[in-house]
């Protein structure tokens, strides 16, 4: 599903985000991605999406090598790899609805589609009662849940969450994981980028830990921190 072959991202001789970094994941894991800050875990994350492109090495995604895809292939591989951000980047004058739509909108699907497709997800993420709620009316957990719904509505094989619960308090934070897991339960793989000790060490799912840009421990059903 996921394999890097020998990247590397360098910005300059000296300033080096990710080095040498080899790994496969395969279809329908659970992987959490740890590590300290600017260990490169955003970085190996935009690779996935081709947000950021390697210096050196391949970066493969279902089959073939992403590394240098064309400009005209990425709509493609986008609906492929949902992403899910710290930030929510919700559009702040648009409702609920409007945000998730958009994602269909800018793809080219019909209206007809928007309406059956846009309700099943807000229901999906327990947010039918909000669909006309805006932003700045929503709780942080609700607006992570809109842009999980946002993330979902091409049903990606691959669905990357870059730190999710970075923003939320604890309750907020397990409801979120709680559908993680669910999402990742009907075969779509999951990566989470994520400080949460607690969270890795209660799920034991598959841990790939970075440092200095360097894989450093990958076990498969791991801690944050193993003792």
């Amino acid at each position: 599903m996921i394999k890097f072959d020998n990247v590397s991202r360098r910005f300059t001789k000296i300033s080096v985000a990710l080095k040498d970094i080899n790994f496969e994941i395969d279809k329908g894991e659970f992987v959490f991605i740890v590590g300290p800050s600017g260990a490169g875990k955003t970085s190996l994350l935009r690779m996935m999406n081709r947000e950021d492109r390697p210096t050196s090495g391949k970066v493969f995604v279902d089959g073939a090598n992403i590394a240098h895809l064309p400009s005209r292939k990425l709509p493609a591989l986008r609906r492929k790899v949902g992403v899910v951000y710290q930030d929510f980047k919700l559009l702040p004058k648009k409702t609920v609805f409007e945000n998730v739509a958009f994602a269909m909108e800018v793809s080219g699907k019909t209206n007809g589609e928007i309406q059956k497709v846009v309700p099943y997800m807000l229901k999906l993420v327990g947010l039918q009662d909000k669909r006309d709620s805006f932003p700045h009316q929503l709780s942080g957990g609700e607006s992570q849940r809109t842009a999980i719904a946002r993330a979902l509505v091409h049903e990606p094989k691959i669905l990357i969450a870059d730190e999710p619960t970075g923003n939320l308090d604890q309750t907020n934070a397990w409801e979120i994981i709680q559908l993680l897991n669910q999402i990742n339960s009907w075969g779509t793989t999951v990566l989470m980028a994520t400080h949460n000790q607690d969270i890795v060490n209660a799920l034991q799912k598959r841990v790939l830990s970075l440092d200095h840009g360097q894989v450093v421990r990958d076990v498969a059903k791991g801690k944050y921190v193993e003792e």
